[in-house]
């Protein structure tokens, strides 16, 4: 056997035993491959039942001999290492909006046991409780996640592995009725409490971006997603994408307090960012993307920053806060 075809089966095979239960009755082998095949193996039924075989007494893997179909699960008891269980953990919740649900599926029986084991080792393992002593926290105001269509976002993911156009209703910001479109889905994207679809929509080039929860009803279609020549989503990302830009950049010039120059020193706005005092201020350029979270960025820093330049967008964040300034007037 050539050592990539070899090196695929062991994949598969690896892939598999991970789809495998750690207690219940197990999983059948036309169960596995189903899983199997959404995962990106195209193998018969036939075809696991052979690895099952040549995996059972590597792995100790059981099977129920008395029921038919029978089931397949890791041997009563087995554990996994500490540094699996908590990779698992702190990846679940991570990982949960971004994967397929046909393969969290397969996943969940693991996530179960790292949680089972992190749980019984918690008295007399110091390094089990780490996941309890680290988080991730948003900068912004916290808010709570709308609330997606499970079966929305499952045809959307479908429709990503498999490089398919969906048919939706798309409920837009501020419209009263939902509106059909055909979608060629590019990318799925979590940006803070929301995650939007990355698509172009009917046999336009434009990438547009659809708040998954606005999506009231979505169809996997069978025609092929229309992809933009190049398209890259790093790429679409670096250039404003998802802070609703026009993919232009512009030179940022403006006059900050020292404050928020400490805090410019440690965390730039850009590579070639660059700040020079200036009376009681410093002056700050940087090369940055021109989009609205640039704006809200702007306007949010009040009175530690003054915009100077470019002229366009110091006459638009001076005429925001202007009005902002007038409600409380």
């Amino acid at each position: 056997m050539p050592s990539n075809e070899k090196a695929s089966v062991m994949r598969r095979q690896w892939e598999l035993l991970m789809m495998l239960p750690a207690s219940g009755t197990g999983r059948t082998a036309l169960e596995l491959a189903k899983l199997i095949n959404e995962s990106g193996y195209a193998i018969s039924k036939r075809q696991v039942e052979r690895d099952l075989v040549q995996l059972r007494d590597a792995f100790m893997l059981e099977h129920d001999e008395e029921t038919t179909p029978r089931g397949w699960r890791w041997p009563n008891g087995l554990s996994m290492t500490i540094s699996e269980a908590l990779s698992l953990s702190l990846l679940e919740e991570t990982i949960k909006s971004l994967m397929p649900v046909s393969m969290l599926s397969a996943l969940e029986p693991r996530f179960k046991q790292a949680r089972g084991e992190l749980a019984k080792l918690g008295k007399v393992n110091r390094k089990a409780k780490w996941a309890s002593k680290v988080r991730v926290v948003s900068p912004t105001m916290p808010l709570i996640p709308p609330k997606i269509d499970p079966s929305v976002l499952s045809v959307v993911q479908e429709a990503l592995l498999a490089d398919e156009q969906i048919e939706v209703e798309y409920l837009g910001m501020g419209a009263d009725e939902a509106k059909k479109s055909i979608l060629s889905p590019l990318g799925l994207v979590v940006r803070g409490s929301l995650t939007y679809l990355v698509a172009t929509a009917f046999e336009y080039d434009e990438v547009r971006l659809y708040a998954l929860h606005r999506v009231q009803k979505a169809t996997q279609s069978v025609r092929g997603v229309k992809r933009p020549v190049d398209f890259n989503l790093d790429e679409y990302i670096k250039t404003g994408g998802l802070h609703f830009g026009n993919g232009k950049m512009l030179k940022l010039k403006a006059l900050v307090k020292p404050w928020l120059a400490r805090i410019l020193e440690e965390t730039p706005l850009s590579q070639d960012q660059a700040m020079k005092v200036q009376g009681d201020r410093l002056q700050l350029t940087a090369t940055v993307a021109d989009t609205w979270q640039l704006d809200w960025w702007l306007t949010s820093q009040g009175t530690g920053i003054e915009v100077t330049g470019p002229v366009a967008l110091s006459k638009r964040i001076g005429q925001t806060l202007k009005d902002a300034a007038a409600q409380y007037e």
